[in-house]
């Protein structure tokens, strides 16, 4: 199966955070070498628990070199986009490798997708949203493009709920964030100002430091707002 890609919006201009995706592909090797051992089951996990029609546009927010890629059905398109390039290159290598013809990928800033409204069936997104530098406009963006009723797929560290914990693990914030990523993020400071439902969140074992999210758009469709 193969579909055309959504085409990107001509409205938005791509803008790319340059040291950022500098800092990125310097440490691709490295991210190669260690993450998949973090963060590879939890995100497996997190694809197979949940439902994909036959034949949606499926778009994943920093998909990075590719790490969850073959856990996708193959009969859905899918559509990959990540600010650093070196990371999709390494993406670009899997896809190849695997004859993946119903993926693609491509560079662009998750705070500002190229994509016009309601574009994809369902977005995904694994530990980008603490990477970022506005998680509310990336996540503002994610609903943007995700039609109504669409679904959304997320695993992330979010800001525990136990007063205790959070204390001390918002400590390591000011440590963390110069490695590019923040550990003070809730999950209601990204979720509560959107059009979704959550519809589940969940721990794929006690002890793991990652919250799988799962939303619905509930913002209206286009033709509820016409006069």
């Amino acid at each position: 199966m193969h579909r055309r890609d959504p085409e990107p919006s001509t409205e938005k201009k791509q803008t790319k955070d340059a040291h950022k995706s500098h800092f990125y592909g310097k440490f691709v090797p490295a991210y190669k070498a260690i993450w998949p051992a973090v963060a590879a089951h939890g995100i497996a996990v997190a694809i197979r628990g949940f439902s994909f029609p036959p034949g949606i546009q499926l778009l994943e927010v920093g998909v990075g070199t590719g790490l969850s890629l073959k856990h996708y059905p193959k009969n859905i398109s899918i559509v990959g986009v990540d600010l650093s390039e070196p990371m999709l290159k390494g993406a670009e290598e899997r896809i190849a490798d695997h004859d993946w013809n119903h993926i693609s990928v491509r560079p662009m800033n998750a705070e500002n997708l190229e994509f016009e409204d309601n574009s994809f069936d369902m977005v995904t997104s694994f530990h980008t949203v603490t990477v970022v530098s506005n998680p509310q406009k990336m996540m503002s963006e994610i609903v943007r493009v995700c039609r109504p009723g669409g679904r959304i797929l997320m695993v992330n560290h979010f800001r525990s709920k136990r007063p205790m914990i959070a204390k001390v693990v918002d400590r390591a914030s000011n440590f963390t964030r110069h490695l590019g990523w923040r550990t003070d993020l809730g999950s209601d400071d990204v979720f509560s100002p959107l059009s979704v439902r959550l519809d589940r969140t969940y721990k794929v074992h006690s002890m793991s430091l990652f919250t799988v999210v799962e939303a619905t758009c509930i913002k209206p469709g286009p033709s509820s707002t016409e006069a």
